[in-house]
């Protein structure tokens, strides 16, 4: 009796609390840290509660991890765990017909004497399959995730208790079940019905139905953390999963106008999913020609529900900008118009869709596609979609499941493991990697035993210290709310790439290992992140123990991250020019792709000029970087082997360094022309909405003359501070490139010069520095000048603005950085007469053939302060 007393105890104690909630109707908020006694604060300061007097089972093991994984985001609730070798539950307070997030926390890890591999289990809440034979640790080292968070909304329930039930799975002998913490958050009625994609006017009931969180992204925003969402909803950056080369236009609500929710709940989504938004931009021709699309993994037979958050606060009349929603292929809505659903601008609405992803090769996806309706009989003003928040739930089976299997590792992953762990046995074993100690050992069958034996114990080790050690520690950057789909994007899109990379490349690079990439960023922490790209993320690093360097990690589920990776590689390996990022190295490894740059101190061109918090930049500090980025990608056209291409021009992709030296960076879409012969290389569209090339678009055919149009919207961004895109002004001016050109050609291009700027500049400089920007953008690629040409105007303007402020020539080297370019006697006689009358190519060599004598521009052939 005395044995049994704790036991009573708490069975009292529980029965008081819950019998005191009934009586009082208290709504039970519970966030639970298991396998303590002890309360915690994690890394937003929430506060976590033991979880002792909510569990009723006496079959239970308090124990504590072995080892912090450095991407554990607070040690509570993870650094502790509740272990079960037998059923055990929870009780768990409730309100009766309210619904709960429940979320549960798993930390693979070696807790006492266990191994994380041997912890497969079944959860049970109030009757809802959770999960069936699930592994923290399989999931985690497919997601290459250091921990997991599964969220679920159970259906509301008569009962003012949940009963979660754990159980080991008996799939696996041995087998046990662990969790770290539990939270139970109750939530207002957000669900109600969704429409059957594909079926007309078919409603499924959401209402009475248990879901499972898959993905929760912020479209066209930041990441939002459970502290900025009034039901600690996590929020995610939707890019990674965006699908296709144009990933359309992001936009932000002017600070100016508030969201009206007009009677909406306003715990539907937090304001900040609603103050961002994608859309496709301002060319409607553009967007008549392709989707903005998502692509997002799910587990296959089960119905999902596609929730869809809008808040169209450009527009402000109906029919200004329809579209279709296509999910899975299907027409989900036609004619979809915001402000006809929200009634005026700034209001929110959410649409909910259901549709059935199967168990067919290939199908365990949900597609979602927005785009204009170009065949209606009244067409919108503008062909345009807009999206600002995506949510996927998996709704339960029939049989009330909600699990799913667990993810499979990809075959990269599987690879470098399995190269990992022969290099491990080999330095267990003092052999040689030569071939001549491996033909000794395969010689002799019982050496060949004690190998195979030795292999076997190697790999087991090595997997084990690998995760003790935080070598295979990754963060959850990538996966919002980890959904245990049995594939994932990053295993179909990298592939190994390393043996694709040319010999040459690979010698001319150093290759880092994984455990130096996080070392150097402090295992990916979030507070070196310094700029996100199409590619990924980019950190702020440190090698060899002095070294300031910049780190582009690969988005894993980028459809373009293998192909960006090689062709940078490849690139970068043998450029070598002052006005050119400078690779150091690269890691492939552990399904991770990371390059390794120079580090650029002054960030981006972009940010001194209107978009960050640096002092406005004189203009003259203006043309300078415009002459080093010129001077950069005129190298690129003329100096390599092959012309290149960049592709990608444009002021995020012009860093600056400590002495305000000016680099063209991001190679990964840069294309080579070995045949220029035809003047053009045919490839897919690519770039970035503001700066492409309408006439690469039109006839996909892509010339030195597109990355000439790129730049011609950098000098204007320089002039002008605005950005090439700016949705929140009128029609005209939202397009830069057409806005400035229409101004230069009314004669009022001043009044859009930036103020920091304006009557500062000579005349006589301001007028080149136009004329060349504005022929950057004709229209005809044949027309434009060369960048050789662009270089030496903007090189004439700036000796034109020194005059008349009476300085010297500039701090830089000229003369060093034209040494670097070698140029021909014509190519000289092109560029000095384009000093004097910016003309195109095709115009110079009508001058050339009329005789025009070389001597005439003598006068210049070595002007001052070059």
């Amino acid at each position: 009796m005395v044995n049994n007393l704790p036991d009573l105890l708490s069975l009292l104690s529980l029965f008081i609390l819950l019998n005191s909630h009934a009586v009082f109707g208290v709504e039970t908020k519970l966030v639970l840290t298991c396998g303590t006694g002890d309360k915690g604060k994690d890394a937003d300061g929430r506060e976590w509660e033991p979880d002792t007097k909510y569990f009723i089972s006496s079959t239970s093991t308090p124990s504590t991890a072995s080892f912090q994984d450095p991407s554990l985001p607070s040690e509570v609730p993870y650094m502790t765990a509740r272990i079960f070798t037998a059923e055990a539950t929870y009780r768990l307070p409730t309100t009766a017909g309210k619904r709960y997030w429940v979320r549960l926390h798993f930390y693979p890890a070696t807790y006492g004497t266990l191994d994380s591999h041997d912890a497969y289990l079944d959860v049970i809440a109030n009757g809802v399959q959770l999960l069936k034979n699930f592994s923290a640790s399989e999931t985690g080292r497919a997601l290459t995730q250091a921990y997991i968070v599964k969220e679920y909304s159970l259906a509301p329930d008569a009962s003012d208790v949940i009963n979660m039930t754990f159980t080991s799975s008996k799939e696996h002998k041995g087998s046990y079940a662990f969790i770290n913490g539990i939270e139970l958050i109750p939530i207002p009625d957000l669900f109600t019905s969704a429409q059957v994609v594909g079926f007309k006017d078919q409603p499924v009931d959401v209402k009475t139905a248990s879901l499972q969180t898959m993905y929760r992204l912020n479209v066209g925003g930041q990441f939002i953390a459970p502290t900025n969402d009034s039901v600690l909803r996590t929020w995610y950056d939707d890019t990674p999963y965006l699908y296709g080369a144009i990933a359309g236009v992001a936009t932000v609500k002017n600070t100016s106008e508030k969201i009206d929710y007009n009677g909406m709940l306003e715990d539907i989504a937090p304001l900040d999913v609603y103050s961002t938004a994608r859309s496709m931009g301002y060319d409607g021709n553009l967007n008549k020609n392709y989707n903005l699309t998502w692509q997002l993994q799910v587990d296959a037979n089960f119905t999902y529900i596609v929730r869809l958050h809008f808040c169209d606060y450009l527009a402000d009349r109906i029919n200004q900008r329809a579209f279709n929603i296509y999910i899975n292929n299907q027409t989900a809505q036609e004619g979809a118009d915001v402000i006809g659903w929200a009634t005026r601008s700034s209001v929110p609405v959410y649409k909910d869709y259901a549709i059935y992803v199967s168990d067919r090769a290939g199908d365990e996806v949900v597609t979602l596609a927005l785009h204009p309706r170009v065949d209606a009989a009244l067409p919108p003003e503008f062909y345009d979609a807009i999206l600002n928040g995506l949510e996927i739930f998996k709704m339960a089976d029939p049989q009330g499941s909600l699990a799913g299997p667990n993810p499979q590792p990809s075959e990269m992953l599987l690879k470098a493991e399995a190269k990992a762990a022969v290099e491990a046995n080999k330095q267990a074993n003092g052999f040689s990697s030569s071939s001549r100690n491996i033909h000794v050992i395969e010689g002799a069958a019982g050496g060949a035993a004690a190998v195979g034996a030795m292999a076997a114990i190697c790999i087991s080790v090595y997997i084990r210290k690998r995760r003790e050690h935080g070598v295979d520690a990754h963060t959850t950057s990538w996966l919002p709310i980890s959904a245990g789909f049995s594939h994932t994007t990053g295993s179909k899109s990298h592939a190994s790439v390393i043996s694709h990379l040319s010999s040459e490349a690979q010698g001319l690079s150093r290759r880092f290992s994984l455990p130096e990439i996080k070392q150097a960023t402090k295992n990916f922490d979030e507070s070196n992140v310094i700029g996100v790209g199409g590619f990924g993320k980019v950190y702020k690093g440190v090698i060899d123990k002095t070294i300031k360097v910049a780190i582009k990690r690969s988005n894993p589920q980028s459809e373009q991250g293998v192909n960006e990776f090689q062709t940078e590689v490849e690139m970068l390996s043998k450029l070598r020019h002052k006005h050119l990022v400078s690779l150091i190295g690269y890691c492939e490894e552990d399904n991770e792709m990371c390059l390794v740059y120079d580090y650029m101190a002054r960030g981006t061109m972009r940010e001194h000029i209107y978009k960050g918090n640096n002092p406005q930049l004189s203009w003259k500090q203006r043309l300078e970087i415009c002459i080093g980025a010129a001077r950069g990608l005129h190298y690129l056209h003329t100096g390599a082997r092959y012309t290149i291409i960049h592709r990608d021009v444009k002021t995020t992709n012009i860093l600056i360094d400590e002495n305000w030296v000016a680099k063209v960076s991001d190679f990964g879409l840069s294309k080579t022309g070995p045949n220029m012969d035809k003047g053009h290389v045919s490839t897919v569209v690519k770039g970035s909405f503001g700066y492409l090339d309408p006439e690469y678009f039109r006839r996909q055919q892509l010339t030195e003359k597109s990355d000439v149009y790129s730049f011609g919207v950098v000098l204007f961004e320089a002039l002008c501070a605005r950005p090439a895109l700016n949705p929140n002004l009128p029609k005209e001016q939202v397009s830069l490139a057409d806005w400035a050109q229409h101004c230069h050609r009314k004669g009022t291009l001043e009044h859009i010069i930036d103020p920091h700027i304006k009557g500062k500049i000579n005349p006589e400089c301001l007028k080149k520095f136009t004329d060349t920007a504005q022929k950057c953008l004709l229209d005809s690629g044949i027309d434009r000048p060369s960048m050789g040409d662009v270089l030496w105007n903007l090189e004439f303007a700036l000796q034109l603005q020194e005059s008349a402020d009476g300085s010297t020539h500039s701090t830089r080297e000229r003369t060093s950085d034209f040494d670097e370019i070698s140029l021909e006697n014509n190519n000289k006689i092109r560029l000095h007469i384009s000093n004097l009358s910016l003309g195109s190519e095709h115009e110079l060599s009508q001058e050339l053939e009329d005789g025009t004598p070389a001597d005439i521009f003598s006068q210049i052939a070595n002007p001052k302060g070059r």
